[in-house]
Formats: C-alpha cells, structure tokens, sequence
C-alpha cells in the first residue's frame, strides 16, 4: 500500500508521543492501583518502567484508533500487554532460561534483586495483567471476557510460554529453519497479533478488520524476529543494550544463523512486511501510520 505524500505522518514522532502517554499511564497505574509488599513492587517497577519501544502497547492503541476506537479506554489492555511482556523478559533473562546481565542497557532484575523475587516479580506482572482488565477495564463484560481470553491464548501454551518451550528444546545441529519459524511465531509473533487485535476488540471492529489485523500482526511479528535475529549477528551490546552473538554460541533458533545467508533472512523479513501491508488494504489510506511501523521494523538498528 503506498500512501499519499499529505497522509504521511512521522511514524518514530508518532511512536514517542505514544511511548510517553504509555509510561505515563503504567507509572499512574502503578501508583493507584498496585498493591503488595514494598520490595515486590520496587522489582515490578524496576523492569515495567525500564524503556523500552513499548511496540505493543502502542499497536493496541493504533489498531484501535484505526478502527475508531477511544485512546483512554483502549489504554488499559496496552498497558497489560506491555506488563505480560515484562514478565517474559524478565523470565526469559533467568539463568534458567537465556541468563542475561543487561536489558535495555540496565542489569537485568535477577542480577538487581535476585533469582527468586525476579521469578516472582514476573509472576505478580503477569496475574496483574488479568486483573488490570477485569477490574479498570471501561467496557462491559463480554468484551473484558473477550480481551483476556485473546491475551491468555498468545501468553500461554499455543503461544508465548510454548514458543518459549520450544525455543528451549531446539537442537542448534539438527535444528531448521522452518523449526526456528515456528518458535518465532509462537514466542513473538503471537504476542504482537494479540496486541492488534486487543486494539480492534476495544474499538468493537467488525470480523474483516480484525481478521486484516490479525494478519498484519503475526506477519510484523515474524518480521520483527528476523530483524532481531539480524541484529544479534551484526550488531554491538553498546548499541542494543544486551548481549549480543549468543544465539549461534548457544545453538539458539536465530533465522539468520540458518538461512543460507544474511541476505536470505533479509530477504524473508521484507516479504514478511509486504504481506503485513497488503492485509491492511480493506482500510485504504487510513492504514498509512501502521504500513510505516511495519517499515520502520526492517529498518530498526537496536
């Protein structure tokens, strides 16, 4: 989809504007309504407010707005995805798991509170995510039904947590890239179709909206993977905040390790994004902001 020059809108202003309300609003959250012992909360915060490029809440709140949604109610689902993904970092940087020091250029939350309360820490986030939902969502409850249910099939076994497993088990030898595809769909892509989606579920879109959203998102999620994984074999720990070259040591599924050449992954990632564009189409122009995320995913630098 091409967008006329009037319609073009600076997507990385657009995405910092949206970064600001967002922490904002997980920092007003955080203050009005998280309850718990103090060290608890301290490491819950520690990570939630850490930066980051709060992609996903911020596709919550473009799919919404695209499908005429309201900012200040579609705000409480972006911000439980942003605390489920939270959990997952800090799960996933566990010694456990991939034990990372660094996250977004700070010590990762084991390294700042220890093993056991960033397991804990990850699980309150996780649990107040659901909770964030059924209690300040400002909808009826057929749609808070309807928006934990889509965050609870990405986050659990058919998706996050599976892909997770699967990342776990896979075989750096033997292992394919059709394999390491799956596990990027699941581990990733998942979580980013559902954030489309919470957006278009909150704005009440019809089933071809959501259907062209759900499709937008699983094909910039597998993208965006295939990105990260390109950074992981060229890039530096000083530019992305977190240790870098570790997936091909550790046999890890990176797409650029397996494909048959970094122009190959390359490759794949930009046909990735013309799918996701094209699915928008049913929306004409008003698509144009995300057609310009789903570009600016190929050309991230950290």
């Amino acid at each position: 989809m091409d967008c006329n020059t009037k319609q073009r809108t600076d997507i990385e202003d657009k995405l910092n504007e949206l970064a600001l309300q967002i922490e904002s609003s997980i920092a007003k959250i955080c203050d009005d309504w998280l309850d718990g012992p103090d060290k608890l909360i301290d490491a819950m915060r520690y990570s939630l407010l850490a930066g980051g490029k709060r992609i996903r809440p911020a596709l919550v709140l473009l799919a919404g707005e695209l499908c005429g949604g309201d900012r200040r109610i579609d705000m409480v689902p972006a911000v439980a995805i942003e605390m489920v993904h939270t959990f997952s970092l800090i799960h996933d940087d566990l010694p456990a798991m991939d034990n990372d020091d660094y996250r977004r250029g700070k010590l990762t939350n084991h390294k700042v509170f220890g093993e056991a309360m960033a397991i804990l820490a990850g699980d309150a986030l996780l649990a107040f995510a659901f909770e964030l939902i059924g209690r300040y969502y400002d909808g009826d409850a057929e749609k808070r039904s309807a928006l934990m249910t889509e965050l609870a099939r990405a986050t659990g076994p058919g998706g996050m947590t599976g892909g997770q497993v699967l990342d776990m088990l896979f075989d750096g030898k033997s292992g394919t890239i059709h394999q390491a595809e799956r596990v990027h769909l699941m581990k990733t892509a998942m979580l980013i179709r559902c954030a489309c989606r919470l957006g278009a579920i909150s704005a009440d879109a019809d089933e071809s909206q959501l259907e062209a959203l759900s499709e937008y998102g699983k094909n910039i999620g597998l993208a965006f993977q295939i990105v990260d994984d390109l950074l992981d074999q060229t890039g530096t720990q000083k530019n992305l905040g977190k240790r870098t070259r570790k997936d091909k040591v550790g046999g890890k599924p990176n797409y650029a390790v397996l494909a048959d050449s970094i122009e190959v992954a390359k490759q794949r990632a930009n046909n990735l994004i013309t799918e996701a564009k094209k699915s928008l189409e049913v929306f004409g122009e008003d698509a144009c902001i995300l057609c310009q995320l789903a570009d600016l995913i190929i050309r991230r630098k950290t």
